[in-house]
């Protein structure tokens, strides 16, 4: 009874809220006097360990696991094992919920499922945190903002990328209004012929499961410019096609463990290599069908490689952006001009570092939780009729450059820390970052300008609450 009037005496506290403003909730902020429940859908790569393993090995003193669900039942077992816990496993989701009764759901499906648990999951009365991004269509993202207000529980969306130091430092000097007032953005992202690959062997290739890397990745993207810009996109004009993987590829298999052409193919990807990948995906395979090596150049792929966006946004900023999925390198550029100033910031642009270590390593380190060394990186600051000035910033590369660990600190662990630069994201972050990358789909097959109002009832704003 104790738990339930803590919980109660929050909700009549957040219920002053207006439910347009959607605003993130930190789950210990529960008032709960025992450890909080979780249940994980979703047992991928994401879900065992970003979610799951880290958890378990990060803060058992403060959560347990009382619930794992996924569809294939051989990933149910390895993820009981890999993620060290004892807890019931469902391949049904209701049945979970009602066994399991998680005070929160962390969601880590397919993209396209998304708005299926995080619905279904807050009509029966928890809290959830979703993987990026929301959702894949202004459909189900108008469906998740309803739940949200109807229900009167709360969504997190993990967004990790605005937890790295070196992207807070950039929100740092642009909220202390640095170079002036932001007129324009030049924002470019660069995926390497061993990263940008990899999603189009997975099921993120077909554009009904993750809406396209407009959506599934660009979500980190835009989300970073909402944040940093402090105001919300108003209108998409863009570009895309498919012309490098898919049905443009010289020759085709169905996957590369039985492919013929291993050989002659530079994209040749030996899964039996990665010890973990076998014991989670292809050990399971034969359960659901899904090949976790399957070709990049199948006929089926149906998402763009290149794209280009021009995003006007509420407070009159314009930004230009683009997505490349098969640069020799994996890195991304960013520059804000504003009314007094420049800002120009990079990460691993080969002729502006001296790297020392191999495109797959990079991915491979950024993607890892363990600490490692510490990265060093400048942020350059023109100031207009001056010399320019370089701001050095210290982060360890692991855990998307040390965004992980503190976005999963303040979610479970200093929750009531105070946050003057807006790291928390919840609802409406999520959907005005997918919105973005939904307009931009939208723009390309209808060739005009797409207006971020005429997808949702959210309406822009120029100033972020």
């Amino acid at each position: 009874m104790a738990d339930k009037i803590s919980r109660r005496h929050f909700l009549t506290a957040v219920s002053m809220l207006a439910a347009g403003n959607l605003l993130p909730f930190p789950v210990r902020s529960f008032g709960l006097n025992r450890k909080l429940r979780v249940a994980l859908v979703g047992t991928g790569i994401r879900g065992v360990d970003f979610w799951g393993k880290r958890l378990v090995d990060e803060y058992s003193d403060l959560l347990e696991f009382t619930g794992l669900c996924d569809i294939n039942p051989g990933r149910l077992s390895f993820a009981l094992r890999y993620m060290g816990v004892n807890c019931p496993v469902f391949t049904g989701f209701e049945a979970m919920i009602a066994q399991a009764k998680p005070d929160l759901v962390i969601v880590c499906t397919k993209d396209s499922t998304h708005h299926e648990f995080i619905i279904r999951g807050l009509e029966l009365g928890c809290d959830v945190l979703t993987e990026k991004p929301l959702t894949t269509d202004e459909q189900k993202c108008q469906a998740i903002l309803e739940a949200e207000r109807k229900t009167n529980r709360r969504l997190i969306v993990g967004f990790n990328y605005r937890w790295a130091p070196y992207m807070a430092k950039i929100k740092e000097l642009l909220a202390e209004n640095t170079i002036g007032r932001i007129t324009s953005v030049d924002f470019h992202w660069y995926l390497n012929l061993y990263h940008g690959a990899s999603y189009f062997r997975r099921w993120h290739g077909l554009r009904h499961e993750g809406g396209t890397l407009w959506v599934h990745k660009a979500t980190h993207h835009f989300d970073l410019l909402n944040w940093w810009l402090d105001s919300d996109p108003e209108e998409v004009f863009a570009y895309g096609a498919l012309e490098h993987y898919g049905s443009n590829g010289p020759f085709r298999g169905k996957n590369c463990r039985s492919c013929s052409h291993k050989k002659e193919c530079r994209f040749y990807w030996d899964i039996t290599e990665d010890e973990f990948l076998m014991n989670l995906y292809a050990a399971n395979e034969h359960h659901d069908g899904y090949l976790r090596d399957s070709c990049l150049f199948r006929h089926e792929i149906n998402i763009y490689d290149k794209m280009s966006a021009q995003v006007r946004y509420a407070n009159d900023v314009v930004v230009n952006y683009s997505l490349t999925t098969y640069s020799p390198f994996e890195g991304w550029r960013i520059a804000f001009n504003g009314m007094d100033g420049r800002i120009e910031a990079w990460q691993d642009i080969p002729w502006l570092e001296q790297g020392e270590l191999s495109q797959a390593e990079l991915h491979a380190r950024e993607m890892a939780q363990q600490a490692g060394g510490m990265e060093h990186k400048p942020i350059i600051v023109h100031k207009n009729w001056k010399d320019y000035e370089t701001a050095v910033v210290s982060y360890p590369r692991e855990g998307h450059g040390g965004g992980d660990e503190r976005l999963q600190n303040k979610i479970f662990k200093n929750p009531e820390e105070p946050d003057p630069l807006k790291f928390a994201a919840g609802s409406r972050d999520g959907a005005m970052s997918i919105l973005i990358g939904i307009a931009a789909r939208k723009s390309i097959e209808s060739g005009r300008p797409v207006r971020i109002a005429e997808l949702t009832d959210l309406e822009p704003r120029a100033k972020r609450l």
